[in-house]
């Protein structure tokens, strides 16, 4: 018990006293779902990061982030959650990254009887590549994420790739 209340702590003065790295982006994605007759959904993803804990070359923190894919009666909309690692070489201006989501999503793909129209728990394993081109605003040169919608019939399992533009605020 002791040692488990060091450890938190130590967290809380390390987290206080680092300097979080804010990060907002945007980009453009195409999903494939993976389900019959339904062809790639294309769409905005944006969000923000948050990254409080460093270790040389290292930072973590958290993500969230919405994306609205389709359009008309076959769309994916979902909100996604979870923790983020971004390796920081500060030689190279690439910073690549890995995290895992989790979250909801609404689910309506499909037409006549075999449509679905649900609202259901989503998890998402994604990685990708920023690359620095201004001072505080990174490429993201592409991201792929793969996951999987829980429990709307068929298996909805989303590959999608996405690009676009984060701003790093100090």
């Amino acid at each position: 018990m002791k040692r488990a209340l060091m450890l938190a702590a130590v967290l809380i003065v390390t987290v206080g006293s680092a300097r979080a790295q804010l990060g907002v982006y945007a980009g453009f994605s195409a999903s494939n779902y993976h389900v019959p007759n339904v062809g790639w959904q294309y769409g905005p993803t944006f969000g923000a990061y948050i990254q409080p804990w460093a270790a040389p070359f290292i930072r973590a923190g958290v993500d969230v982030r919405a994306s609205l894919l389709g359009t008309g009666t076959e769309k994916v909309d979902s909100i996604l959650v979870g923790p983020r690692v971004q390796i920081h070489p500060h030689v190279l201006p690439l910073m690549p990254y890995g995290e895992i989501l989790i979250g909801g999503a609404h689910v309506n793909l499909g037409q006549g009887s075999a449509n679905i129209d649900k609202t259901a728990i989503e998890y998402q394993v994604a990685g990708g590549v920023d690359m620095t081109i201004f001072p505080r605003l990174d490429w993201r040169i592409a991201e792929y994420s793969w996951g999987s919608v829980q429990n709307v019939g068929p298996s909805v399992r989303p590959g999608t790739v996405t690009t676009g533009l984060v701003l790093r605020l100090p």
